[in-house]
């Protein structure tokens, strides 16, 4: 007798028709959903594009329906691996700006998402909603009509460096300090801006060292010791990053543009001298130190490389004293502050006459020459240095561990 199989379950025209009755509920949930702490974002206006990043994009927008026409920025959280779930970028982003109430770091106001419905795949995108700044100080360098005063420099760098003792005292380290992540108000406020890949930090105790990724940071702005793979680090990451922007108030342009991690390191030691045992304690233990091509018989010569852009005494001995290759020797936020740079004449003076010459937002977004495509994504940027048989050893851990 020939066997005759059963119909499969999903051939089933009752359990198809089920499947379909469920999906349509579903979605008719989702349209319906509303989510009790989050407005929709359609109550914004969006107004212009004016910034994208690895992390999502910034919009200026304002109140729609209002008599208010106070402006705000509106970053969406890029959703590119959603079947991951939602970016853990974007949650620390939101946990550590909810933490953090000061002048100099940009204000989360709270947190939109659109509609889910057919026309997004039922898929809500979100928005986080912040004070909104005129400018950031990429878009201001690049202009050559933006002329700092040394008093003006002064101001600028004291906010910004106010702002990084804050986070620091509150233990968080921000990881990604460069000019477009340096905010500036019309109101004269600076204000430290996307803390995408910060995190908090804790002081390594005895034989437990931190482990934090080393892929952090944008190259131009990135110190030594991540470069040379050290992952048990802390504040003095974030004071290189500042040093390197303090120096570009003058040169007007970075520093030291390695277009990778190899000749990054050849930037930092043409200018800091080369990273030896003797001027860095314990960097030979660093994880790539025999590794890399690292030059050889180089001698400190910042102060003589920047003296021709920074005529001022106070300002060369502060940023020799922040780019110090050995991270214990650089100085903190706090020593910084009290540094003479910013305690003799001319005194730090308000920034509203330079501002108010310029009407039109400058962002580093619409200067596309300011940004290279490989320093764009900082967690993506190869070891294309080493060798092949060197990779597997050197990729031993996931970017996932922060």
């Amino acid at each position: 007798m020939q066997n005759i199989k059963a119909p499969r379950e999903s051939d089933s025209p009752v359990t198809s028709s089920s499947s379909t009755t469920r999906n349509m509920n579903k979605k008719k949930y989702l349209e319906q959903f509303k989510f009790p702490f989050c407005d929709e974002s359609s109550k914004y206006e969006i107004v212009a594009k004016i910034g994208q990043g690895t992390f999502g994009e910034v919009f200026k927008a304002r109140v729609r329906n209002t008599n208010n026409k106070k402006f705000v920025a509106m970053k969406k959280v890029s959703m590119i691996n959603a079947n991951e779930g939602f970016p853990i970028t974007a949650l620390r982003e939101i946990k550590l700006l909810q933490q953090l109430k000061h002048e100099n770091v940009v204000n989360l106001i709270e947190i939109c998402q659109t509609k889910a419905t057919l026309r997004n795949k039922y898929r809500s995108s979100l928005y986080l909603v912040f004070e909104f700044c005129e400018h950031d100080l990429a878009g201001l360098l690049s202009n050559v009509n933006v002329q700092f005063s040394l008093g003006e420099i002064k101001k600028v760098m004291k906010q910004l460096i106010n702002g990084l003792f804050y986070i620091h005292v509150n233990n968080i380290l921000h990881r990604d300090l460069k000019p477009a992540n340096v905010l500036v108000a019309k109101n004269e406020l600076l204000k430290l801006a996307d803390f995408g890949l910060a995190r908090a930090f804790k002081v390594a105790k005895s034989g437990q060292a931190n482990k934090y990724t080393n892929r952090v940071v944008t190259l131009w702005y990135r110190p030594p010791e991540l470069l040379l793979g050290n992952r048990n680090y802390g504040p003095p990451v974030d004071m290189w990053s500042a040093d390197c922007i303090m120096a570009e108030m003058w040169t007007r342009s970075p520093i030291m543009k390695g277009s990778t991690e190899q000749q990054q390191l050849v930037e930092i030691s043409q200018l800091c001298g080369s990273c030896t045992p003797d001027v860095w304690p314990g960097v030979e233990s660093l994880e790539l130190y025999n590794k890399m091509a690292l030059p050889k018989g180089h001698k400190r010569i910042i102060k003589e490389r920047l003296q021709r852009y920074i005529k001022d005494p106070y300002g060369c001995d502060l940023l020799d004293k922040l780019l110090q290759l050995d991270p214990a020797k650089r100085l903190d936020a706090d020593t910084a502050l009290n540094h003479d740079f910013f305690w003799t004449d001319p005194m730090p003076c308000e920034l509203a006459n330079m501002l108010a010459q310029h009407s039109q937002g400058m962002f580093e977004y619409l200067i596309p020459s300011r940004r290279p495509e490989h320093l764009q994504h900082p967690h993506r940027v190869a070891a294309a240095q080493l060798k092949p048989t060197q990779l597997t050893q050197y990729s031993g851990y996931q970017d996932r561990v922060y």
